[in-house]
Parts: structure tokens; sequence; C-alpha cells
């Protein structure tokens, strides 16, 4: 029994709000076959398996936290760029942890090229732009903020912060400070 309306971009909408619910490593094509009441064979048609679903809704988180990014970022330049693209993705990520984690979704050589997750590297890039870096200070500086922002989300959301007196947003503008005085000091005259 196939349901009128069942299309790829629905089903992985569909499978991105079922992994922000449950989280990313229970989205499969059974647990969507039931949400939408339909048997799991009827799905087949528009997803090869589970695998193709799981990277559809990466690429869809990729594209979403991109967008956000960008917009956060309009108009912005050296540490007002760092928070706006920091505050994105940690904002981000708070709203849509199955999404977030699915953003982290290993893809293949051919799909990560054709990703929105080149426009995250793009982007990193601009913002370092501002504190006049060159290669290799670059590379290891997009490297370094995505560590950053990656290790504190994830630990803040695991309530790896919600044990002591200070509060986390303090702690996370205080990183923002010293990664902003950082990269202004390993600056090339």
């Amino acid at each position: 029994m196939v349901r009128m309306g069942l299309t790829t971009e629905r089903l992985t909408r569909a499978g991105a709000e079922l992994a922000d619910e449950v989280g990313f490593d229970q989205v499969t094509v059974s647990a969507l076959a039931r949400r939408f009441d339909v048997k799991v064979a009827s799905l087949y048609s528009h997803l090869k398996n589970s695998q193709d679903l799981k990277t559809r809704i990466a690429l869809l988180a990729l594209e979403e936290l991109a967008d956000r990014v960008s917009a956060a970022l309009a108009g912005r330049a050296g540490k007002d760029a760092l928070v706006a693209f920091a505050d994105a993705y940690r904002d981000y990520a708070r709203k849509h942890p199955g999404r977030y984690d699915a953003a982290r979704l290993r893809l293949d050589p051919e799909t990560a090229a054709a990703s929105a997750g080149v426009r995250h590297a793009q982007m990193t890039r601009a913002i370092l732009r501002g504190y006049h870096l060159t290669e290799p200070d670059q590379t290891h500086a997009v490297r370094m903020l995505g560590s950053v922002f990656h290790g504190y989300v994830s630990l803040e959301m695991a309530g790896g912060f919600s044990h002591t007196a200070v509060d986390s947003q303090e702690s996370w503008a205080w990183i923002l400070d010293s990664l902003d005085v950082l990269l202004r000091n390993r600056a090339k005259p």
C-alpha cells in the first residue's frame, strides 16, 4: 500500500525529524515506514536502504546548517563573524540534535565534494581571512575551530557542563574571546 504524496524529499525531512526525536543512530527505513504507516517495501521506490536515508539526512543537515551560518555571517567580519558562526553552529545543534549528528556522517569523497560541507569550509576560511592567516596556519585554524565548536557542543549536549556553578554560556563567550585573541596573535604582519 503506497501512500500518495510520498517523495524522497518528504521522506528525508521526516527522517530528519525522526533523528531529532529519537537520535540519528535509530533512524532506519523500517522506523520511517512505521511513521507513515506503510510497508517498508513501499519506501524502496524512493530510498535504496537505511544508509541512503542517512546520507540524505546528512546532506539536508549540512545544507540547513550552511544556510543558517551564511545568514548569520552576512555583513560581519573579525570577531563578530567568528561569534556569529559559532553561535549559529551551536544553536543548530541544540535545536536539531539528530540532524547535527547526521552532519557528522562520513560521506564518500564524491558526495562530500558535492555537499554543503564545502560551503562550511569556505565560510570558515572567509572568517579567517579577517585574521590575515596564511597557510598552513589557516588550515590549522579551520581544524581548530571545528574541533572546539564540535567538542564544546557535544559535551554541552551530553550534560558535561551541568555540574558546575559557572553557566555554560559564560564559558562559551570566554572560549570565543580566547579564540579571537589567539587568531589575532597568530596573524602574519
